[in-house]
């Protein structure tokens, strides 16, 4: 269903269990960014009544999924650490070409996000197989719940913006190729996406 073109490295689960403080702190800024992401599409396109309604909601359910994972920080006796920079993301990005026409920024920011929710998807579904705490398990699968609509919801984005319905799937299939390519240096690191 995710199009992802390779599954995470199954050592990254390894990493995450022995580091799960640094995996729920860089979980929680991820889900910060998105509300913040979320926000910025806002800000960027307010005349897309659509984007701007879904962006309201998903920006409110972003910032409620940051309020558990900080919650469960607190209840395990952890810290919310400091914020890293997201690699993943940071490549993800330079996929696409500076410039163009708005248009064509507004979808190439739905298909990146599309796919970090793809991503984010397929780890938490790792995490709610594989931890061996029971309610991280469960937190776990109901979030890679949440991130497949949040996959499928800028996926259609993208392709009700798009002028041409069909560069649009051209340019995901690129970008799941390229994403491949980010993947395999990644899975080393106590990160939902490094």
């Amino acid at each position: 269903m995710l199009g992802l073109k390779l599954p995470s490295d199954p050592r990254w689960v390894g990493i995450a269990k022995k580091n799960i403080e640094e995996i729920l702190t860089d979980h929680a800024y991820c889900e910060q960014k998105a509300a913040s992401y979320a926000i910025s599409l806002i800000i960027g396109f307010p005349e897309k009544k659509d984007l701007v309604l879904a962006m309201i909601d998903l920006a409110q359910e972003e910032m409620s999924h940051f309020k558990m994972v900080h919650e469960i920080i607190l209840k395990k006796g952890y810290r919310l650490g400091r914020e890293r920079k997201d690699e993943y993301v940071l490549k993800l990005n330079a996929f696409f070409p500076k410039g163009g026409s708005r248009t064509d920024h507004l979808v190439n920011k739905l298909l990146c996000a599309a796919l970090i929710e793809a991503r984010s998807c397929e780890r938490f579904r790792i995490l709610s197989e594989k931890l061996n705490d029971q309610d991280l398990k469960t937190f776990y699968r109901k979030l890679m719940i949440s991130e497949a609509h949040h996959y499928a919801l800028f996926l259609k984005l993208a392709r009700k913006y798009s002028v041409e319905k069909e560069k649009v799937d051209d340019k995901w299939k690129s970008l799941l190729e390229f994403e491949a390519e980010i993947i395999k240096k990644l899975g080393n690191k106590e990160f939902i996406h490094g």
